[in-house]
């Protein structure tokens, strides 16, 4: 059993740097070519079923990717990025011009870790857990991704930010998640 991590490919917010959270924004040329891409690479590999955020640029992400595979596509609210409150749509300069230097440390009803952790965990449980020889693809967003690799293996192994249509695998081995390529790029070079 194999697992493709997949982070959405570019939006013009990403470009801005402004927080996307549960903003339904598309993907913009770039963020299409690079699914394309990267939908390419994965031709040669045996692929069972991608899981999506339901998200826009996840979800066309995924649908660029299914397309061109062939493969049943399947989308699922809980791989949505961590709700971003009152900060979704700004950029760092206009959340510290607005709430000042400390605003990570206010109430700006932002989605909990605890939350994000818990629809992961879900995820999990009911997707990963219960499929037994599938080659499955997951395309979601930065936050939730992270989050998802700290349940998969220790995290101290993922320091760099993932990037958009970056690919992550992972195999399973003896019961245990064993990553064998992170955040790559490679197919948009």
């Amino acid at each position: 059993m194999k697992l493709g991590l997949i982070r959405h490919g570019s939006t013009a917010w990403n470009k801005e740097g402004r927080a996307q959270g549960s903003s339904d924004i598309p993907l913009d040329e770039e963020g299409m070519s690079g699914a394309r891409l990267l939908a390419e690479r994965l031709l040669n590999e045996e692929w069972d079923v991608i899981y999506s955020s339901d998200l826009m640029r996840a979800k066309q992400t995924a649908e660029i990717i299914a397309d061109r595979l062939q493969v049943q596509l399947i989308f699922d609210a809980k791989l949505r990025e961590t709700g971003g409150g009152m900060i979704e749509g700004t950029t760092e300069l206009e959340r510290i011009t607005k709430w000042g230097k400390n605003w990570r440390e206010m109430d700006l009803g932002i989605e909990t870790f605890e939350s994000v952790k818990e629809r992961t965990q879900a995820f999990k449980r009911e997707r990963l857990d219960r499929a037994e020889s599938n080659n499955i693809l997951i395309v979601s967003h930065g936050a939730l991704l992270n989050t998802l690799l700290a349940e998969l293996s220790p995290p101290s192994l993922f320091q760099q930010p993932l990037k958009n249509t970056s690919l992550t695998m992972f195999f399973l081995d003896d019961s245990s998640w064993k990553c064998s390529l992170y955040n790559c790029t490679k197919h948009l070079t």
